[in-house]
């Protein structure tokens, strides 16, 4: 491998304990999840005793853990705020994922900080600005080209996050008031309602329709899993799996699936400690996506969209070719299972489903409830039984490698720095009246590491051995030094620290409105302090003197129309229109291929 290359990390979301856990096993370097409030995925909270279990396990392999509090914050919760993040701290948590600048102001532990995409990481000025607060990370946009994460990289001396799978937002991420707009649900308080998956269509000022209904607005996932290299070549820190409200069959899945990416690349390049052993096969087109795209990821324009369903359509089946009441007979090429579950368009052209209760042939099969299933309906497969059996069943365990060393005088065991522990004999032991047979009982017994995070990867006892040493013997010197070796980890393990004291510089844009998501007094004096003009609190506080743009994105719809203003001279005003006869003006920036959509 080039010297040049560095570590990159492999992050896992995490829904919960049990999804932390699997993610964990199937090998992230590093998972992030919810505290109980102020998460950007309310319906993602933890406990804090979930939080320590978390910790607790994945410090054992240097698996680090990061929380998010990344909503923004109202003036009566920055004290709740400060107590939750000091128990963080407490429980040793590895950083905190924050969007409120209000953290700059608040008395908080020297706790890394990471920030979130939510806090506009889009230009170098304001990445160095974040650099020079002492934050540790910033996530850079989803929209950024590889050109673009090159140059952060090459230029701020900041560990860089960067998305490579998952839901994509079809906003600029906390750029996104639409949920708010329409029902009081912010997406910046971790509320969001998607009305992105909605249907939506596309007029002009005359009422002509441009873009007849459909799901508009609704992103395909993240797929970078064939640049991975690129970004590895980039000098990025860490590659973030998206899916916090996921469960654990995809979070085992889609990390399974990565970490053998990132291995066969180099086995050196993570960042945790263990090696990780199952016969688990992933395939990342099994479990739930909107169909992949790898965005702005090459600097082209594509289509980004699903503009049939956001939701999983599944991998295609075949057609129908005769409907017997509920008996079906397929073209279908691959084998089909009972309590597959298949999905089809019906005659209104909405997604809908079906379950496989019987297969009676490789080719024909009995289904509940085939409504709308004629001869030519395309089928698909959104849930393959077999697939998830394999899931549930798959073993994984992760074995960090001990070296054993003995001779007539200790047992040492070790794994990695300075973790080692000696256990010294005394003279009780007798000398063996068959040697060879003693350093094999002695091999047997000190390697019966059982369920525990290490497996022996090196043994050696010394020739001169020739100690007698009963069984129970050996095994309470093994569990003594296991404990030993154990507590010594725990020990040894380093949590990053965060130097809190800085002088806030200038930042890079001076007058703040409402997009900048200014929602308590701390943050509006952090701004004060550097140089800015606080016009503005977010819309969460209050309602803005003017129409606001409701959702800024890269996503084009003249250009998915196919009247691009850079190709052709149609300026005439669109309107998206929703169902219920809502019209959004659309604005659109050439010159940075962005799109608005502006409060009616």
């Amino acid at each position: 491998m080039n010297k040049s290359i560095k570590k990159i990390e492999l992050l896992a979301p995490a829904k919960n304990i049990e999804c932390a856990f699997a993610a964990i096993n199937a090998g992230a370097d590093a998972v992030y999840i919810g505290a109980a409030d102020f998460g950007a995925r309310k319906k993602a909270g933890n406990s804090l005793d979930d939080i320590n279990k978390i910790v607790e396990y994945a410090h054992k392999f240097c698996v680090k853990v990061y929380v998010t509090v990344n909503t923004i914050l109202f003036d009566n919760e920055l004290k709740i705020v400060e107590k939750l993040i000091w128990n963080l701290y407490d429980i040793g948590v590895d950083a905190i994922i924050f969007q409120d600048f209000a953290f700059f102001e608040m008395n908080l532990p020297p706790i890394p900080l990471h920030a979130s995409t939510q806090c506009n990481n889009d230009t170098l000025d304001k990445i160095r600005f974040l650099k020079n607060c002492n934050v540790e990370r910033v996530v850079l946009p989803r929209e950024f080209s590889l050109s673009e994460i090159r140059e952060v990289t090459s230029n701020v001396d900041i560990e860089t996050e960067v998305f490579i799978h998952g839901a994509l937002c079809v906003s600029y991420s906390g750029q996104c008031y639409f949920s708010n707009y329409i029902g009081g649900r912010s997406a910046n308080r971790g509320e969001c309602a998607q009305p992105c998956r909605k249907k939506y269509s596309v007029v002009d000022d005359k009422g002509n329709v441009v873009i007849n209904k459909g799901y508009l607005l609704s992103m395909m996932d993240n797929n970078l899993s064939e640049h991975i290299k690129d970004l590895v070549d980039a000098g990025v820190s860490s590659l973030k799996i998206e899916g916090r409200l996921k469960d654990a069959e995809y979070v085992i899945n889609t990390v399974s699936f990565y970490r053998n990416l990132i291995d066969s690349i180099s086995q050196d390049l993570k960042t945790s400690k263990g090696s990780v052993y199952t016969d688990f096969v992933p395939d990342i087109t099994k479990t739930f996506n909107r169909g992949y795209t790898n965005f702005y990821f090459d600097g082209k324009r594509k289509v980004f969209i699903n503009p049939k369903s956001p939701k999983f359509i599944g991998e295609k089946i075949g057609n129908v070719l005769n409907v017997n009441n509920n008996v079906l007979k397929l073209n279908n090429k691959c084998k089909l299972n009972v309590s597959d579950k298949l999905t089809y368009f019906n005659n209104a052209g909405d997604l809908t489903g079906t379950t496989v209760c019987k297969v009676l042939n490789s080719n024909t099969i009995q289904v509940l409830n085939p409504e709308h299933i004629t001869t030519g309906t395309c089928l698909y497969r959104n849930y393959d039984s077999a697939f998830f059996d394999n899931i549930q069943k798959a073993e994984f365990k992760r074995k960090i490698p001990l070296k054993i060393y003995a001779d007539n005088t200790k047992i040492e065991f070790s794994t990695f720095g300075k973790n080692s522990f000696v256990f010294n004999f005394n003279s009780e032991f007798e000398i063996a009246k068959n040697p060879d047979k003693a350093r094999e009982n002695l091999i047997k017994q000190l390697t019966k590491l059982g369920d525990t995070e290490f497996e022996a990867s090196d043994v050696f006892v010394d020739e001169s051995f020739n100690l007698f040493m009963p069984v129970s013997k050996i095994n309470e010197i093994r569990r003594e030094i296991i404990s030993s070796l154990q507590r010594l980890s725990k020990e040894n393990y380093t949590i990053a620290r965060r130097n809190t004291q800085f002088a806030p510089s200038q930042y890079p844009v001076k007058d703040i409105d409402y997009s900048f998501n200014v929602s308590n007094k701390m943050a509006e004096s952090f701004y004060e302090k550097c140089g800015c003009n606080v016009k503005e609190f977010s819309p969460e506080c209050s309602k803005p003197e003017n129409k606001i743009v409701l959702m800024k994105t890269k996503h084009c719809l003249r250009d998915f129309a196919g009247i691009c203003l850079n190709i052709t001279k149609d300026n005439k005003k669109l309107f998206l229109l929703d169902e219920y006869g809502v019209k959004f003006p659309l604005k659109f920036d050439c010159k940075k291929c962005i799109m608005k959509i502006e409060e009616p």
